[in-house]
């Protein structure tokens, strides 16, 4: 049995799972990387906020009227990552995946946002996302730009979620995120398709990352799982 696929057994899953050394290796090395992200992300993104670039002309953005549409933002993320939690309820597999995929990829980005900082789009309406914004440290932050953090995150869990119709409902949620937060004028175009573009591949050296050494993780029997 696969432990990519989501099945009723959760528990057995998890528990076969925890006898492997490499797996106890691997959860125990992502978990440390998540926490010790969690805990530099404040000191960081009020370090980038110093930061001056120029402000783009945005051809999309300028044909946009800025509105607050935060709540939908905030929807739509966070009840894709309640769908990620439930099926990795029943799959460490999708839990390992989202945690390395996320760890590289906000590492990527941290990388980028210092190597092109930009100024922050004209119109910019700060959103509102207690859940996201609590890492962020006391200021609110607007040149966390190139690329965008919450398009990037939500589609990660797309990549990493197995069902077809979970992973419908995450890709029309990254692109209506991705869309939401240029109506909000909180990212250019290019921070939003650079999220799509830079996720794939970092997806996939984390999927490597995780799940190499252990046996049988490749190949999900479940018909409704997809075969990446």
């Amino acid at each position: 049995m696969s432990i990519l696929t989501p099945n009723p057994t959760g528990d057995l899953i998890w528990q076969t799972a925890w006898r492997s050394s490499v797996f106890r290796r691997k959860f125990t090395i992502g978990m440390v990387c998540v926490m010790a992200l969690l805990l530099t992300f404040p000191y960081f993104f009020q370090t980038i906020e110093q930061h001056t670039g120029p402000v783009l002309n945005d051809w999309v953005l300028r044909r946009l009227g800025p509105n607050d549409v935060s709540l939908w933002i905030f929807l739509v993320i966070w009840a894709t990552a309640l769908l990620l939690l439930i099926r990795a309820r029943f799959s460490p597999a999708i839990f390992m995946m989202f945690v390395y995929g996320y760890v590289i990829v906000s590492l990527s980005r941290m990388l980028s946002i210092n190597l092109l900082p930009l100024n922050p789009p004209v119109g910019l309406i700060p959103l509102i996302d207690p859940l996201s914004n609590a890492f962020y440290g006391k200021t609110y932050i607007t040149k966390d730009l190139f690329y965008s953090g919450h398009t990037s995150t939500i589609f990660l869990m797309f990549l990493c979620l197995r069902r077809w119709w979970d992973r419908l409902f995450a890709l029309v949620g990254s692109v209506l995120v991705g869309g939401l937060l240029l109506v909000q004028h909180v990212h250019y175009t290019i921070d939003v398709l650079g999220a799509f573009i830079f996720t794939y591949p970092l997806y996939w050296l984390g999927k490597w990352l995780a799940l190499s050494g252990w046996n049988n993780v490749e190949h999900p029997v479940d018909q409704n799982a997809s075969p990446n």
